[in-house]
C-alpha cells in the first residue's frame, strides 16, 4: 500500500512564461542503504532544481509499506517543514523535479509515480521524453489499461506492470525494449533500486556513495550537496542493479552510437557539474573563447545577460583582452506577478528579472554574451535596455549555434515556426533584435569547447539535432500522427507544423 499520501498546492507557481529560454524537464535523485534516505533525497532535489521548478515529489520505503508526498512547485514550498521528510520511512528513497515537456502540470502527473502490482510495489522517477509514447499508450488503452495520468512516464510503468517477467529488473528491461526517445530512470521496488540510461546516453545520470549509501542522480551538484562522492557516470544503455548485495551492471539493450545532449553544457546542467567527464563551468569558459576567436569585435566592455551567459562572457573577455563588468544585474528573488498585463507592463516586465547597471554601460560599446535565442523576446527587451541605459553600440554574441529546430528529447522548445533562427537569416535577425552585430558559435566550435576537434558529420558524438535537424532517434509519434490519439506535446507541434 501506498500510505500517507498528503499533497501540496502553493499560493503561486512560479511565472514560468516571462523567460526566453529552452526549458529542461527533469532532474531525478535515488538514494539506497541510508537511514537519512528522505532528508538526503530532498536535499539532492534542492540542488537539481535547475532542472524543473513546476513540481516536487519524493517516495520512500521501508521494504514493506510505501509513502510519498508530491506537490506543485519549487523543493522548498513542497518540503516547507521538517515532518514532511520524517515521515517518509525507509533506507530507499526516489525523488524528481519536474517541468513538463509531455502532460499538462497538474497534480495527477507529479512524479515520482508509483502503482501496486502483483509481486509488490513500484515507483519511478523519469528525465526525457519517449518520442513513441502516444503510440504505446493507444495500444495500451486498446488493451484496457487505464491511465492515471498524461504522463509519458506511466507508459513505462504500465508496460512493467503487464509483462510476464518474474522480477521488477527483467520487468523493466521488457518494458524499455518498446519504448523509444531519451530516458534516464530510477525505478525503486521493495528491495531494489535501478538505475537506467537510455542506449544513446541523451540526458545525464551519475553514480555515487555516501558513507556505504548508493545514490544515482542527474548531476554531481545533486551528490555535492550532501557531501556525497561522485563515482562514475552511468553509461548510455547501462542498468545498474542496486540493492543489499551491492550494485550490478549490465547493458540489457542494443547497444548505439552515443548522443549526449550538447545542450546540457550550454545551458540546462549546472556550472559546478560534472558532465561527460568534463567540467560544464569550464566548457561554457571555453565557449565564450571560441565566439571571440570566430567573431571578434571592436568594443568597450563585455558584459554578460545573468546568470547563464557568465561563465561564456568570462571566457569572451579573457580570449578577446576586452574587461569584463557586470552590466546587467538579475534580480533573483521575482515570483509570478499578479499584475494585470497592460501593453505597458509587458514592455517593462523583463525589468523584473534584469536591470542595467547605467555607469558601466553609457557611452560604452557593449559585448552582450548570452547562451542562447530561441524565439527572441527577452533578448529583444534585454538590447533596448542596454541602448537606453546610454551604450553606443550593442553587440551580441550567442554561446551556442542558432536553434533552428525543435527538440524532441526531453527540452521544451517551440514550434518550428516560431523559433527566430527559422524564421530569418543572420541579418534578418540583427534586425528583429536591434543590434549592430549578432554571431553564434559554430557547431564545430562547440565541439572544439566540448573538447573535441570538430564536428564529425558521419559520427556526431553528441546530439545538436536543434542546430542541425539531424535527429538520431526515430520520432514515431510525430512519423505516425493520430487524429484520436490523447494530445501531447509532440502531436500539438506537428499541427503548428
Amino acid at each position: 500500500m501506498l500510505d500517507n499520501f498528503p499533497t501540496t498546492h502553493p499560493f503561486a507557481l512560479p511565472d514560468l512564461d516571462d523567460d526566453d529560454k529552452p526549458r529542461e524537464e527533469c532532474g531525478v535523485f535515488g538514494i539506497f542503504g541510508d537511514t537519512d534516505a528522505a532528508a538526503h533525497t530532498a536535499l539532492g532535489l534542492h540542488a537539481l532544481q535547475h532542472r524543473g521548478q513546476e513540481a516536487a515529489g519524493i517516495v520512500s520505503t521501508d521494504g514493506e509499506s510505501f509513502h510519498s508526498h508530491r506537490g506543485l512547485g519549487h523543493v522548498h514550498r513542497v518540503f516547507k517543514r521538517e515532518k514532511e521528510t520524517e515521515r517518509l520511512e525507509g533506507s530507499m528513497a526516489i525523488g524528481h523535479v519536474r517541468y513538463s515537456t509531455s502532460g499538462e502540470t497538474v497534480l495527477r502527473n507529479v512524479q515520482p509515480l508509483y502503482a501496486d502490482l502483483s509481486f509488490g510495489g513500484v515507483a519511478i522517477a523519469h528525465n526525457g521524453n519517449l518520442t513513441n509514447a502516444a503510440t504505446l499508450r493507444d495500444e495500451l488503452v486498446g488493451k484496457g489499461c487505464i491511465f492515471q495520468s498524461t504522463s509519458d512516464t506511466e507508459v513505462i510503468l504500465q508496460l512493467i506492470a503487464r509483462s510476464e517477467k518474474g522480477t521488477i529488473e527483467d520487468r523493466l528491461i521488457d518494458a524499455l525494449t518498446r519504448v523509444e526517445g531519451a530516458y534516464s530512470l530510477v525505478v525503486m521496488s521493495n528491495d531494489v533500486l535501478i538505475a537506467v540510461r537510455d542506449p544513446m546516453g541523451y540526458r545525464p545520470l551519475v553514480l555515487g556513495s555516501l558513507d556505504g549509501a548508493t545514490i544515482a542522480t542527474s548531476e554531481t551538484c545533486g551528490l555535492d550537496i550532501i557531501s556525497g562522492e561522485y563515482v562514475r557516470d552511468v553509461e548510455p544503455g547501462e542498468m545498474l542493479i542496486i540493492g543489499k548485495a551491492g550494485v550490478r551492471s549490465v547493458f540489457p539493450l542494443p547497444r548505439q552510437k552515443k548522443r549526449f545532449c550538447i545542450f546540457e553544457f550550454i545551458y540546462f546542467a549546472r556550472p559546478d557539474s560534472q558532465a561527460e567527464g568534463r567540467s560544464v563551468y569550464e566548457v561554457r569558459k571555453n565557449i565564450g573563447a571560441e565566439l571571440a576567436r570566430e567573431a571578434p569585435v571592436e568594443a568597450d566592455v563585455v558584459v554578460p545577460v545573468p546568470d547563464s551567459g557568465i561563465p561564456a562572457g568570462l571566457g569572451f573577455a579573457q580570449a578577446s583582452g576586452i574587461p569584463f563588468e557586470l552590466g546587467i544585474i538579475r534580480n533573483h528573488y521575482v515570483g509570478r506577478t499578479f499584475i494585470q498585463p497592460t501593453q505597458k507592463t509587458r514592455d517593462i516586465g523583463v525589468r523584473r528579472k534584469h536591470n542595467a547597471n547605467r555607469q558601466y554601460l553609457e557611452g560604452k560599446r557593449v559585448v552582450l554574451v548570452d547562451d542562447s535565442i530561441v524565439r527572441g523576446t527577452t533578448s529583444i527587451k534585454i538590447v533596448e535596455m542596454v541602448r537606453q541605459a546610454g551604450a553606443s553600440e550593442v553587440h551580441l554574441r550567442i554561446s551556442s549555434p542558432p536553434t533552428a529546430h525543435p527538440c524532441y528529447f526531453g527540452i521544451d522548445t517551440p514550434e518550428r515556426e516560431k523559433l527566430l533562427a527559422a524564421r530569418f537569416d543572420l541579418a534578418g535577425m540583427a534586425k528583429v533584435l536591434g543590434v549592430d552585430s549578432l554571431a553564434f558559435v559554430s557547431v564545430d566550435g562547440l565541439y572544439r569547447a566540448a573538447g573535441e576537434a570538430g564536428r564529425n558529420d558521419d559520427d556526431p558524438k553528441y546530439c545538436d539535432a536543434c542546430f542541425t535537424g539531424e535527429y538520431a532517434a526515430a520520432l514515431t509519434d510525430l512519423d505516425n500522427p493520430d487524429p484520436r490519439r490523447v494530445v501531447t506535446r509532440l502531436a500539438e507541434r506537428k499541427k503548428a507544423g
